[in-house]
Protein backbone atom coordinates (compact mmCIF):
# COMPACT_ATOMS: atom_id res chain seq x y z
CA UNK A 1 0.00 0.00 0.00
CA UNK A 2 1.39 3.41 -1.03
CA UNK A 3 2.44 5.64 1.86
CA UNK A 4 0.36 8.81 1.98
CA UNK A 5 2.38 12.04 2.02
CA UNK A 6 1.49 15.69 2.52
CA UNK A 7 1.91 16.08 -1.25
CA UNK A 8 -1.05 13.68 -1.74
CA UNK A 9 -3.14 15.68 0.72
CA UNK A 10 -2.23 18.95 -0.95
CA UNK A 11 -3.19 17.61 -4.38
CA UNK A 12 -6.61 16.33 -3.26
CA UNK A 13 -7.38 19.36 -1.10
CA UNK A 14 -6.20 21.69 -3.89
CA UNK A 15 -3.89 23.67 -1.62
CA UNK A 16 -0.13 24.14 -1.38
CA UNK A 17 2.18 21.67 0.33
CA UNK A 18 3.20 24.37 2.82
CA UNK A 19 -0.46 24.94 3.74
CA UNK A 20 -0.87 21.23 4.49
CA UNK A 21 2.34 21.25 6.53
CA UNK A 22 1.14 24.18 8.65
CA UNK A 23 -2.27 22.56 9.26
CA UNK A 24 -0.85 19.11 10.06
CA UNK A 25 1.56 20.65 12.58
CA UNK A 26 -1.14 22.72 14.30
CA UNK A 27 0.06 26.08 12.98
CA UNK A 28 -2.88 26.80 10.66
CA UNK A 29 -4.42 29.61 12.71
CA UNK A 30 -1.02 31.17 13.47
CA UNK A 31 -0.31 31.32 9.73
CA UNK A 32 -3.70 32.97 9.13
CA UNK A 33 -5.12 30.00 7.20
CA UNK A 34 -8.91 30.19 7.10
CA UNK A 35 -10.96 27.78 9.27
CA UNK A 36 -12.58 26.42 6.08
CA UNK A 37 -9.24 25.49 4.55
CA UNK A 38 -7.99 24.02 7.84
CA UNK A 39 -11.05 21.79 8.08
CA UNK A 40 -10.75 20.78 4.41
CA UNK A 41 -7.12 19.71 4.88
CA UNK A 42 -7.95 17.83 8.10
CA UNK A 43 -10.84 16.03 6.44
CA UNK A 44 -8.68 14.96 3.48
CA UNK A 45 -5.89 13.80 5.81
CA UNK A 46 -8.38 11.72 7.77
CA UNK A 47 -9.95 10.32 4.61
CA UNK A 48 -6.54 9.28 3.25
CA UNK A 49 -5.55 7.89 6.69
CA UNK A 50 -2.43 10.00 6.76
CA UNK A 51 0.14 9.14 9.44
CA UNK A 52 2.92 11.68 10.01
CA UNK A 53 6.52 10.50 10.02
CA UNK A 54 7.72 10.27 13.61
CA UNK A 55 11.33 10.82 12.50
CA UNK A 56 10.48 13.96 10.58
CA UNK A 57 8.33 15.18 13.45
CA UNK A 58 11.10 14.63 16.02
CA UNK A 59 13.64 16.49 13.85
CA UNK A 60 11.24 19.39 13.49
CA UNK A 61 9.95 19.63 17.08
CA UNK A 62 12.69 17.97 19.13
CA UNK A 63 10.05 15.56 20.47
CA UNK A 64 10.19 11.84 19.72
CA UNK A 65 6.73 10.92 21.05
CA UNK A 66 8.37 7.96 22.74
CA UNK A 67 8.43 6.47 26.24
CA UNK A 68 11.11 4.32 27.85
CA UNK A 69 9.72 1.32 29.74
CA UNK A 70 12.21 -0.53 31.96
CA UNK A 71 10.98 -3.69 33.69
CA UNK A 72 12.66 -6.44 35.66
CA UNK A 73 12.12 -9.36 33.29
CA UNK A 74 10.10 -9.13 30.08
CA UNK A 75 10.02 -12.94 29.91
CA UNK A 76 8.02 -13.02 33.17
CA UNK A 77 4.36 -13.10 32.21
CA UNK A 78 3.41 -10.37 34.67
CA UNK A 79 5.86 -7.89 33.15
CA UNK A 80 5.07 -9.03 29.60
CA UNK A 81 1.35 -8.44 30.16
CA UNK A 82 2.05 -5.10 31.80
CA UNK A 83 4.26 -4.00 28.90
CA UNK A 84 1.60 -5.01 26.37
CA UNK A 85 -1.10 -2.91 28.07
CA UNK A 86 1.23 0.08 28.49
CA UNK A 87 2.14 -0.18 24.79
CA UNK A 88 -1.55 -0.26 23.85
CA UNK A 89 -2.30 2.76 26.03
CA UNK A 90 0.65 4.68 24.57
CA UNK A 91 -0.43 3.82 21.04
CA UNK A 92 -3.85 5.34 21.75
CA UNK A 93 -2.19 8.72 22.28
CA UNK A 94 0.25 8.25 19.37
CA UNK A 95 3.27 7.38 21.47
CA UNK A 96 5.61 4.46 20.95
CA UNK A 97 7.33 2.49 23.70
CA UNK A 98 10.94 1.33 23.90
CA UNK A 99 11.02 -1.44 26.48
CA UNK A 100 13.82 -3.47 27.98
CA UNK A 101 14.66 -5.78 30.91
CA UNK A 102 17.11 -5.26 33.76
CA UNK A 103 17.33 -8.82 35.10
CA UNK A 104 17.41 -7.04 38.49
CA UNK A 105 20.96 -5.95 37.60
CA UNK A 106 21.59 -2.40 38.79
CA UNK A 107 24.53 -1.76 36.46
CA UNK A 108 22.46 -2.85 33.48
CA UNK A 109 19.59 -0.65 34.70
CA UNK A 110 21.82 2.42 34.71
CA UNK A 111 23.08 1.57 31.22
CA UNK A 112 19.51 1.23 29.94
CA UNK A 113 18.55 4.61 31.40
CA UNK A 114 21.51 6.23 29.64
CA UNK A 115 20.67 4.50 26.35
CA UNK A 116 17.07 5.71 26.53
CA UNK A 117 18.26 9.23 27.33
CA UNK A 118 20.41 9.13 24.20
CA UNK A 119 17.34 8.00 22.26
CA UNK A 120 15.66 11.17 23.57
CA UNK A 121 12.61 9.45 25.06
CA UNK A 122 10.24 11.96 26.61
CA UNK A 123 9.47 10.03 29.78
CA UNK A 124 10.26 6.90 31.76
CA UNK A 125 8.13 4.17 33.33
CA UNK A 126 10.46 2.10 35.49
CA UNK A 127 10.43 -1.02 37.65
CA UNK A 128 13.49 0.01 39.68
CA UNK A 129 16.32 -2.24 40.84
CA UNK A 130 17.52 -2.05 44.45
CA UNK A 131 20.18 0.62 43.89
CA UNK A 132 18.57 2.73 41.17
CA UNK A 133 17.33 5.46 43.50
CA UNK A 134 20.28 7.78 42.73
CA UNK A 135 19.82 7.38 38.95
CA UNK A 136 16.11 8.14 39.24
CA UNK A 137 16.99 11.21 41.29
CA UNK A 138 19.26 12.36 38.47
CA UNK A 139 16.42 11.95 35.97
CA UNK A 140 14.21 14.13 38.15
CA UNK A 141 16.94 16.78 38.36
CA UNK A 142 17.08 16.72 34.55
CA UNK A 143 13.30 17.32 34.63
CA UNK A 144 12.63 14.01 32.91
CA UNK A 145 9.13 12.70 33.68
CA UNK A 146 9.32 9.45 35.67
CA UNK A 147 6.73 7.03 37.05
CA UNK A 148 7.68 3.91 39.01
CA UNK A 149 5.63 0.73 38.80
CA UNK A 150 5.51 -2.51 40.85
CA UNK A 151 7.94 -1.09 43.42
CA UNK A 152 9.28 2.23 44.70
CA UNK A 153 11.67 3.87 47.15
CA UNK A 154 9.87 4.91 50.34
CA UNK A 155 11.76 8.19 50.83
CA UNK A 156 11.95 9.34 47.20
CA UNK A 157 9.56 11.98 45.90
CA UNK A 158 8.47 10.37 42.66
CA UNK A 159 5.07 9.20 41.44
CA UNK A 160 4.42 5.49 41.55
CA UNK A 161 1.64 3.00 40.84
CA UNK A 162 1.79 -0.31 42.70
CA UNK A 163 -0.46 -3.02 44.03
CA UNK A 164 -1.31 -3.00 47.73
CA UNK A 165 1.08 -5.88 48.39
CA UNK A 166 0.52 -5.96 52.15
CA UNK A 167 -3.24 -6.31 51.78
CA UNK A 168 -2.94 -8.96 49.08
CA UNK A 169 -0.73 -11.16 51.23
CA UNK A 170 -2.69 -10.52 54.43
CA UNK A 171 -6.01 -11.47 52.76
CA UNK A 172 -4.56 -14.64 51.23
CA UNK A 173 -3.23 -15.87 54.58
CA UNK A 174 -6.52 -15.08 56.32
CA UNK A 175 -8.30 -17.12 53.66
CA UNK A 176 -5.99 -20.09 54.28
CA UNK A 177 -6.60 -19.81 58.03
CA UNK A 178 -10.36 -19.78 57.46
CA UNK A 179 -9.88 -22.99 55.47
CA UNK A 180 -8.41 -24.60 58.58
CA UNK A 181 -4.71 -24.34 57.69
CA UNK A 182 -2.48 -23.81 60.74
CA UNK A 183 1.09 -24.35 59.55
CA UNK A 184 1.42 -21.84 56.73
CA UNK A 185 4.78 -21.25 55.06
CA UNK A 186 6.01 -18.41 52.88
CA UNK A 187 8.61 -18.48 50.09
CA UNK A 188 10.25 -15.15 49.25
CA UNK A 189 13.42 -13.94 47.55
CA UNK A 190 16.29 -12.03 49.16
CA UNK A 191 16.02 -8.93 46.98
CA UNK A 192 14.98 -6.72 49.88
CA UNK A 193 12.76 -4.67 47.54
CA UNK A 194 9.88 -2.93 49.22
CA UNK A 195 7.11 -4.87 47.47
CA UNK A 196 8.59 -8.18 48.67
CA UNK A 197 8.99 -6.85 52.20
CA UNK A 198 5.35 -5.72 52.25
CA UNK A 199 4.15 -9.10 50.98
CA UNK A 200 6.05 -10.87 53.72
CA UNK A 201 4.86 -8.36 56.32
CA UNK A 202 1.24 -9.06 55.41
CA UNK A 203 1.90 -12.79 55.81
CA UNK A 204 3.59 -12.37 59.20
CA UNK A 205 0.99 -10.04 60.70
CA UNK A 206 -1.97 -12.15 59.56
CA UNK A 207 -0.46 -15.17 61.35
CA UNK A 208 0.58 -13.24 64.46
CA UNK A 209 -2.99 -12.01 64.91
CA UNK A 210 -4.05 -15.66 65.14
CA UNK A 211 -1.10 -16.59 67.36
CA UNK A 212 0.21 -19.17 64.87
CA UNK A 213 3.25 -17.46 63.36
CA UNK A 214 6.32 -19.73 63.11
CA UNK A 215 9.52 -18.09 61.87
CA UNK A 216 10.85 -21.52 60.82
CA UNK A 217 8.24 -21.62 58.06
CA UNK A 218 9.92 -18.78 56.11
CA UNK A 219 12.17 -19.60 53.16
CA UNK A 220 14.29 -16.90 51.47
CA UNK A 221 15.85 -17.74 48.12
CA UNK A 222 18.64 -15.99 46.22
CA UNK A 223 16.99 -13.94 43.47
CA UNK A 224 19.77 -14.78 41.01
CA UNK A 225 19.68 -18.54 41.64
CA UNK A 226 18.72 -20.65 38.63
CA UNK A 227 15.44 -22.53 38.54
CA UNK A 228 16.94 -25.91 39.44
CA UNK A 229 18.60 -24.43 42.52
CA UNK A 230 15.29 -22.93 43.60
CA UNK A 231 13.50 -26.24 43.16
CA UNK A 232 16.15 -28.08 45.19
CA UNK A 233 16.03 -25.49 47.99
CA UNK A 234 12.24 -25.76 48.18
CA UNK A 235 12.39 -29.56 48.26
CA UNK A 236 14.92 -29.44 51.12
CA UNK A 237 12.81 -26.88 53.03
CA UNK A 238 9.62 -28.94 52.86
CA UNK A 239 11.41 -32.19 53.66
CA UNK A 240 12.66 -30.49 56.83
CA UNK A 241 9.22 -29.06 57.72
CA UNK A 242 6.76 -31.84 56.94
CA UNK A 243 4.05 -30.33 59.16
CA UNK A 244 3.51 -27.40 56.75
CA UNK A 245 -0.02 -27.62 55.35
CA UNK A 246 -0.15 -24.44 53.21
CA UNK A 247 2.26 -22.12 51.44
CA UNK A 248 2.22 -18.63 49.99
CA UNK A 249 4.69 -17.96 47.17
CA UNK A 250 5.47 -14.26 46.86
CA UNK A 251 6.21 -14.27 43.10
CA UNK A 252 5.00 -16.43 40.23
CA UNK A 253 8.46 -17.79 39.34
CA UNK A 254 8.75 -18.97 42.96
CA UNK A 255 5.34 -20.61 42.66
CA UNK A 256 6.36 -22.39 39.46
CA UNK A 257 9.49 -23.72 41.15
CA UNK A 258 7.36 -24.82 44.08
CA UNK A 259 5.05 -26.85 41.87
CA UNK A 260 8.06 -28.72 40.48
CA UNK A 261 9.24 -29.39 44.03
CA UNK A 262 5.84 -30.73 45.06
CA UNK A 263 5.79 -33.04 42.06
CA UNK A 264 9.12 -34.47 43.19
CA UNK A 265 7.84 -34.80 46.77
CA UNK A 266 4.65 -36.44 45.45
CA UNK A 267 2.50 -33.94 47.35
CA UNK A 268 -1.17 -33.92 46.46
CA UNK A 269 -2.57 -30.41 46.13
CA UNK A 270 -4.65 -29.38 48.11
CA UNK A 271 -4.91 -32.58 50.21
CA UNK A 272 -1.31 -32.47 51.44
CA UNK A 273 -0.72 -28.77 50.99
CA UNK A 274 -2.72 -25.69 49.94
CA UNK A 275 -1.01 -23.32 47.51
CA UNK A 276 -1.45 -19.63 46.68
CA UNK A 277 1.00 -17.61 44.57
CA UNK A 278 1.39 -13.93 43.77
CA UNK A 279 1.03 -12.91 40.11
CA UNK A 280 -1.08 -15.04 37.81
CA UNK A 281 0.50 -17.16 35.09
CA UNK A 282 -0.89 -19.31 32.29
CA UNK A 283 0.75 -22.36 33.87
CA UNK A 284 -1.28 -21.83 37.04
CA UNK A 285 -4.49 -22.01 35.01
CA UNK A 286 -3.37 -25.12 33.16
CA UNK A 287 -1.95 -26.98 36.14
CA UNK A 288 -3.93 -29.87 37.64
CA UNK A 289 -5.27 -28.79 40.03
CA UNK A 290 -5.46 -25.13 39.03
CA UNK A 291 -3.50 -22.80 41.30
CA UNK A 292 -5.02 -19.98 43.34
CA UNK A 293 -3.34 -16.60 42.93
CA UNK A 294 -3.18 -13.00 44.06
CA UNK A 295 -3.50 -11.28 40.69
CA UNK A 296 -2.17 -7.79 40.16
CA UNK A 297 -4.51 -5.22 38.57
CA UNK A 298 -2.36 -5.01 35.44
CA UNK A 299 -4.67 -2.84 33.36
CA UNK A 300 -5.28 -0.38 36.21
CA UNK A 301 -1.54 -0.05 36.85
CA UNK A 302 -0.75 0.43 33.15
CA UNK A 303 -3.48 3.00 32.51
CA UNK A 304 -2.70 5.03 35.63
CA UNK A 305 1.06 5.01 34.96
CA UNK A 306 0.51 6.42 31.47
CA UNK A 307 -1.86 9.07 32.86
CA UNK A 308 0.65 10.16 35.50
CA UNK A 309 3.46 10.25 32.95
CA UNK A 310 1.40 12.34 30.52
CA UNK A 311 0.58 14.74 33.36
CA UNK A 312 4.29 15.31 33.95
CA UNK A 313 5.13 15.52 30.26
CA UNK A 314 2.55 18.22 29.62
CA UNK A 315 3.05 20.22 32.81
CA UNK A 316 6.29 19.28 34.58
CA UNK A 317 6.44 22.48 36.63
CA UNK A 318 3.04 22.13 38.32
CA UNK A 319 2.24 18.41 38.41
CA UNK A 320 1.68 16.80 41.79
CA UNK A 321 3.45 13.63 42.90
CA UNK A 322 0.94 10.83 43.27
CA UNK A 323 1.50 7.57 45.11
CA UNK A 324 -1.17 5.15 43.96
CA UNK A 325 -2.09 1.84 45.60
CA UNK A 326 -4.24 -0.53 43.54
CA UNK A 327 -5.96 -3.48 45.18
CA UNK A 328 -5.18 -6.92 43.81
CA UNK A 329 -7.61 -9.82 43.39
CA UNK A 330 -7.51 -13.11 45.30
CA UNK A 331 -8.55 -15.64 42.68
CA UNK A 332 -9.52 -18.91 44.31
CA UNK A 333 -9.01 -22.05 42.25
CA UNK A 334 -8.61 -25.71 43.10
CA UNK A 335 -5.36 -25.51 45.08
CA UNK A 336 -6.94 -24.54 48.43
Amino acid sequence: MKKITIRDIAKQAEVSISTVSFVINGKGEKMAISPTVIKKVQDVAQKLQYKPSMIASSLRTGKTRSIGLIVEDISNQFFADLARVIEDEAKNINYRVFYCSTGDDNERSEELVQSLLQANVEGFIITPTRNLEKTIGQLLKMQKPVVLIDRYFANQKVSHVVMDNYEGSYSAVKFLIDKGRKNIAVVNNESGMIQMKLREKGYVEALKEEGIYNENFTLHLDYHANEQSRVEAIIHFFEKNKEIDAVLFLANYLGLAGLQAFRYLKYKIPDDISVISFDDHDSFKLHTPTISVIAQPIEDIAVKSIQLLMSQMTNFEDYKIEKILKKGSLIIRESV
